[in-house]
């Protein structure tokens, strides 16, 4: 059992259990790849697993799921919901290397008003605050970044693996039960609304795709031509998808 399994099969089940949930399409060549790293003379091997889903209000639910051994950890788990909803999107970044964990969990917000913090982020700010004494911010974080992440933006760089195994799947658990509320009561949004949050969607995705942190690694394990297809064709799919319905 990895770190991160526990995290994803509870977000499976959770998930499952609240939401009408359908299979999602995942591109061939993207459910199963397997790649090594370290020393020739002592390979670690690398396996890198997909899972996607959708439902009637959320576009795209997927995980990126690697495992590299104890070294070599991480779990990407992120939501988009459906471009007729404001819902903001689920993301969780979750990363186990030598030097420690890097977690990332957030609600993160299509529009940056007062209205939608008061929609979507003040709810969630008693959850946030519990955790930050246990959970402390983790540092700088890129400026440019900051435009797509709400003041209940969980960062933090927990030196003990107990920490993550208990406190930070607990967080996991609350912020994802939260989102799941949000999901439940969402109606659509005014048709005034919709190309805004389009171009949100267009905005937030095209960054995430650009600047994708793992990019660098998948590359080193698996190519960077299965990594960039990857990336764009299903990690941030919005824009592949949109440009084959205008074909």
């Amino acid at each position: 059992m990895t770190i991160y399994q526990p995290f994803l099969d509870y977000a499976i089940a959770t998930l499952e259990t609240h939401l009408d949930l359908s299979p999602y399409p995942i591109p061939e060549g993207f459910t199963h790849k397997v790649g090594t790293t370290g020393p020739k003379n002592k390979p670690q091997e690398v396996i890198t697993t997909s899972y996607a889903s959708c439902s009637s209000k959320l576009r795209q639910i997927r995980a990126a799921h690697v495992d590299g051994g104890n070294g070599l950890q991480v779990l990407n788990f992120v939501i988009f919901p459906q471009l007729n909803y404001d819902l903001p999107f689920f993301g969780a970044d979750l990363v186990t290397l030598p030097g420690g964990h890097l977690i990332a969990l957030d609600m993160q917000p299509i529009f940056q008003t007062s209205a939608y913090q008061t929609k979507y982020t003040q709810p969630l700010l008693e959850t946030f605050n519990f955790y930050q004494k246990d959970l402390p911010w983790g540092g700088d974080f890129p400026e440019e970044a900051q435009q797509f992440f709400s003041p209940a933006f969980l960062w933090t760089r927990p030196s003990q693996i107990e920490v993550v195994e208990t406190t930070v799947f607990q967080a996991f658990k609350d912020y994802l039960n939260r989102y799941i509320e949000f999901v439940n009561i969402a109606e659509p949004a005014p048709a005034s609304e919709l190309p805004k949050i389009k171009d949100s969607h267009l905005a937030y995705l095209h960054y995430r795709a650009e600047k994708d942190p793992a990019r660098g690694m998948l590359s080193r394990f698996y190519g960077s031509e299965w990594t960039e297809e990857y990336i764009h064709k299903f990690l941030f799919d919005l824009e592949h998808k949109l440009a084959l319905e205008t074909v």
